[in-house]
């Protein structure tokens, strides 16, 4: 199997260390941003497999981050899964509106968040 690139954009540390764990039990390169303008500027450097984005981040939320990268012509087929803290029907929604592909809610199941991103950079699909 090709090894994919995941970019990780999340400012909680606890947060991102579990990441580093689920992308190396899920044998995915990571890329890791704390905040968006980083996210945004390496999803422009290395044009990652797919962004993992975190709605609530320090400098602009996840959503406007979303929207940046998807009016770029050269990175909007790039999927992007929303994870959030929030479970609220309507984060789900506007998420799907910003150009997310999905949405996760933390707490997750590693095995399943796993399973969730072999479908998106295998197949180009997410079912949840």
């Amino acid at each position: 199997m090709i090894e994919k690139t995941i970019l990780v954009i999340e400012d909680n540390e606890m947060n991102m260390k579990l990441m580093r764990a689920v992308m190396a039990m899920g044998k995915f390169r990571m890329l890791e941003a704390s905040n968006a303008d980083t996210g945004i500027r390496l999803a422009r450097e290395h044009r990652p497999d797919l962004i993992l984005m975190d709605i609530q981040l320090p400098d602009m939320d996840g959503l406007s981050a979303a929207r940046i990268i998807k009016e770029n012509p050269l990175l909007r087929e790039i999927p992007i899964i929303a994870v959030s803290g929030y479970a609220m029907h309507s984060d789900r929604e506007k998420a799907l509106e910003a150009g997310c592909i999905g949405y996760i809610t933390k707490p997750f199941n590693v095995k399943e968040l796993i399973q969730i991103i072999r479908e998106c950079v295998y197949t180009n699909t997410v079912q949840q």
